[in-house]
């Protein structure tokens, strides 16, 4: 009888993927997953450090989960191991261990991989297991082959790390420095994805387009190389990628997004404020033009191409007119969709200290402000749509019965009336309402054309 293992996802898309492939190293081991903590024999919790107050959120569940592995024990049905990995357990092992002493095992987002042996050594031990060291072996290649069940859209890690040192970010100290796996690696794993009846592939890194790796003939590639050899794959039909810097944002990787009519027009590419002198405190290494310039390049290149971003507000120091600067960008830009966060200050980051910390009442303004116009803009942007005509992706089936839903070009939720053998399939569309979360449309007859040209 196979073993439960449930795992509860914080954060990003590469957490998203680090428990995917924790489900794989622990396969070999007699677990299949569970769909609640309840009755599992391990659970893992796999962490973000990048809100506010996360470690205590992390803290209030192991309080939970302490009481399920006591129950169980009690009820002689066994043994709970009690893990936590990523960011949290990266930052704050040690203090995991002294707070919740009732934790087996406490590993970072580079180590998941030993996993196998961490059990082992738990279960012999009979005491917790720490291992948040940044080995010398790359993860990646100690990986079993990923097992997870078929799905029409998948996310791939190609780069782990980042160099920038942001003022505001853990992800340094976290993640590590920068590390791009090889282009054959990367390469393989999306062919057994799309032999699995994967459609849409989202390529992810902290960094990713400063991904930079070997390529299949031995020579070093940049990101745009590597998206053109993806694109080659014969039933990949959608490539996306996250998180980029505007830095890395180089002219081979946006003359791909011209050229590549796999790769989406829509780009998530953080800015954070629009104001200089902020940018600069905040060690983002490129001004509000430099941003500007890099978004006029992309929309040269590809006209249709829709953008998001990322924005704190209330960062040490910011004055009215930074923060005025921050809404002139956007609505210089006009974004299609956007993550906004108030400043919370991350221990050990250098923007902790900084002087000029902003009130929480002046945030919370700021914050509520920026988000009514991001949400203007994002509404508008929908509306654009309304009766235009463009593949969909067909990914699940919708709330109501007969509906099926898939993303747009844009990503955008766009729900049909129609069969569920869509699912998994592209098929065009014509857009009728444009509702507040999602697009409603009806599929169209006749030949389905190609992404690019019914953008």
């Amino acid at each position: 009888m196979a073993k439960k293992l449930f795992i509860k996802t914080y954060g990003c898309q590469m957490n998203v993927y680090d428990s995917a492939r924790m489900v794989d190293v622990l396969q070999p081991l007699g677990y299949a997953p569970a769909e609640s903590p309840e009755g599992a024999d391990m659970v893992i919790l796999n962490t973000c450090h990048i809100r506010e107050k996360a470690a205590e959120k992390v803290y209030s569940e192991l309080g939970r989960l302490r009481r399920l592995k006591n129950e169980k024990e009690s009820a002689g049905d066994g043994r709970m191991t009690i893990a936590v990995a990523g960011c949290v357990a990266q930052a704050e092992g040690e203090e995991i261990l002294a707070r919740a002493p009732y934790v087996d095992m406490v590993f970072g987002p580079q180590t998941y991989h030993r996993l196998p042996e961490m059990v082992a050594q738990a279960s012999r031990a009979g005491g917790a297991v720490l291992d948040v060291e940044f080995p010398v072996e790359a993860k990646f290649d100690h990986l079993p082959d990923h097992q997870g069940p078929q799905t029409t859209s998948a996310f791939l890690s190609i780069q782990e790390g980042c160099d920038r040192f942001c003022t505001f970010c853990v992800v340094p100290y976290t993640r590590g420095a920068e590390f791009s796996r090889d282009a054959a690696s990367i390469e393989a794993e999306a062919r057994k994805l799309v032999a699995a009846g994967t459609r849409e592939i989202t390529l992810l890194g902290q960094n990713v387009n400063a991904w930079h790796g070997q390529g299949t003939g031995g020579s070093e590639w940049r990101f745009g190389r590597l998206i053109r050899h993806l694109a080659e794959i014969d039933g990949l039909d959608r490539i996306r990628y996250t998180t980029s810097h505007p830095r890395d944002m180089d002219d081979e990787l946006i003359a791909a997004h011209g050229a590549v009519d796999k790769l989406m027009p829509y780009l998530h590419l953080p800015v954070q404020s629009g104001s200089d002198r902020i940018l600069a405190a905040m060690n983002r290494q490129h001004t509000a033009d430099d941003y500007l310039r890099v978004v006029d390049k992309l929309r040269t290149a590809r006209p249709d191409l829709a953008l998001s971003s990322d924005f704190i507000v209330g960062f040490p120091g910011e004055t009215d007119a930074d923060f005025a600067a921050t809404l002139g960008l956007i609505n210089a830009v006009g974004f299609a969709g956007a993550y906004s966060f108030k400043y919370s200050a991350r221990p050990g980051t250098p923007a902790a200290t900084m002087e000029g910390q902003v009130s929480e009442t002046v945030g919370n303004d700021r914050l509520a402000s920026l988000q009514q116009l991001l949400g203007e803009h994002e509404a508008a942007f929908h509306h654009t749509k309304l009766r235009a005509e463009f593949p969909v992706l067909f990914e699940k089936k919708g709330r109501k019965p007969g509906q099926v839903t898939g993303r747009s070009p844009w990503m955008q939720a766009i729900v049909v009336e129609a069969p569920e053998t869509l699912i998994g399939q592209v098929a065009n569309c014509r857009i009728v309402e444009v509702g507040a979360h999602s697009l409603h449309g009806e599929v169209l007859t006749g030949d389905i054309r190609t992404e690019k040209a019914c953008a």
